[in-house]
């Protein structure tokens, strides 16, 4: 690591020594974390990020329809032959699975992470809880333990692990789950200075769910899974309690048309939904945003009358491991205006009553273009899809739950 002074004039010639203002204030341990945050500062990439903040994307890209296909029309004689194959996948431990749980639980009025919220189910049990409950019921059934990778970020990590820990790893193993880290960047202020949260804290915030591919690199779990033999890679969030990726006509789709990523959709239950559809971007497998398409396309149908952009993206994808390999670094990162508290340059404490710093964040679904096509099975929103997303009403705890017992009931 560099010490103090090679420090402090790398950061003379980026106008940025004000986040060395108060460490002559600091412990000598807060001190060193303080320098090791600093040096770990891409200063390029967010003077480049900053450059082109205002930088609209581009608007002449080519939208298209994607093909996809409705769960409920696969015909029995198909989905025989697709379970068997994803059945393979399973038996085999060809498959592991990663959810995305790096954030926090405060829309949800929790604080912790998202993954200890308590469902108030007959039982009361976290998030993580369920989750675990899934892949004991692989292992009842198939003899097989799936590896359990989870994503956590910088600010929930340790609280994560913890958590897990108490509970005794829902008696599913340490050595069979695995904890790493997304990647953070700095918020940048309106001038393009990273701000300090705290005397000795650079003000960071995870870089997106996009930032998953980048941290599965970083942290060598491609190299493991490729030499565990797993070739199929599940990626979920975390606040889905119906997730399921051991569906195994998915699986047996996605081996028998060689596709390299696939994804589970739920169809908008009305044009205006506001969510993402799959669908082609300049020829290449994506989601495009609500925002970005016409009134006209959104209500565009088929000659089944079915929405032609209709199949919304719900944070279900599974990859190929060799595909993941191939996703390129350098995927787009998007700018948001966020509203923060921060110590300025000048060391004055800055209220954030309204937007006042730049998050830099990557989507996921960006990493679909690396892909010529890619599988959408349209299933059942009833029996996939119960997101706790917010305190009270849409995706709150109320309707999750309603829609969990519907389903365990049958």
């Amino acid at each position: 690591m560099k010490n103090y002074e090679e420090i402090y004039e790398y950061l003379k010639e980026r106008n940025a020594t004000h986040l060395l203002k108060f460490y002559d204030e600091l412990s000598a341990e807060e001190q060193t974390n303080l320098l090791e945050q600093i040096e770990i500062i891409d200063f390029d990439l967010m003077k480049s990020l900053y450059d082109n903040r205002d930088v609209i994307p581009d608007s002449e890209n080519k939208i298209e329809p994607i093909g996809f296909t409705k769960f409920d029309d696969i015909s029995e004689e198909d989905k025989k032959r697709y379970i068997a194959l994803g059945e393979e996948v399973i038996k085999n431990k060809k498959m592991a699975v990663c959810q995305l749980a790096g954030g926090q639980g405060s829309r949800l009025g929790h604080k912790g992470p998202k993954g200890t919220f308590i469902v108030e189910l007959d039982t009361p049990k976290s998030i993580f809880e369920l989750f675990a409950e899934k892949l004991h019921a692989v292992y009842n059934k198939y003899g097989v333990k799936i590896q359990w990778y989870v994503m956590t970020s910088e600010d929930n990590d340790e609280e994560t692990q913890n958590f897990f820990a108490s509970h005794s790893f829902f008696d599913y193993g340490k050595e069979n789950i695995t904890f790493f880290k997304q990647g953070e960047l700095p918020l940048l202020n309106y001038n393009g200075n990273p701000v300090l949260a705290s005397k000795s804290k650079v003000f960071k915030a995870a870089d997106g769910n996009g930032g998953v591919y980048e941290a599965l690199r970083k942290n060598n779990i491609l190299e493991e899974l490729e030499a565990n033999g797993v070739e199929f890679l599940g990626i979920g969030n975390v606040d889905n309690i119906l997730i399921d990726f051991f569906e195994p006509t998915f699986l047996g789709m996605m081996v028998e048309q060689n596709r390299k990523v696939a994804m589970k959709s739920v169809t908008k239950v009305s044009p205006e939904e506001k969510v993402g559809v799959a669908c082609k971007i300049n020829g290449k497998p994506g989601v495009v945003e609500y925002t970005e398409i016409s009134e006209e396309m959104a209500n565009l149908r088929d000659e089944n009358g079915n929405l032609v952009y209709g199949e919304s993206y719900f944070g279900f994808v599974v990859y190929t491991t060799s595909f993941l390999k191939e996703i390129a670094k350098g995927l787009t990162y998007h700018v948001a205006k966020k509203k923060n508290s921060y110590i300025d340059e000048e060391g004055n404490e800055v209220i954030g009553e309204e937007p006042n710093t730049y998050k830099f964040e990557m989507f996921i679904f960006e990493g679909f273009s690396f892909a010529d096509d890619m599988l959408v099975l349209s299933v059942d929103r009833k029996k996939n899809f119960a997101p706790i997303k917010n305190k009270e009403g849409q995706d709150s705890p109320e309707t999750a739950i309603k829609l969990y017992n519907d389903f365990i009931k049958g």
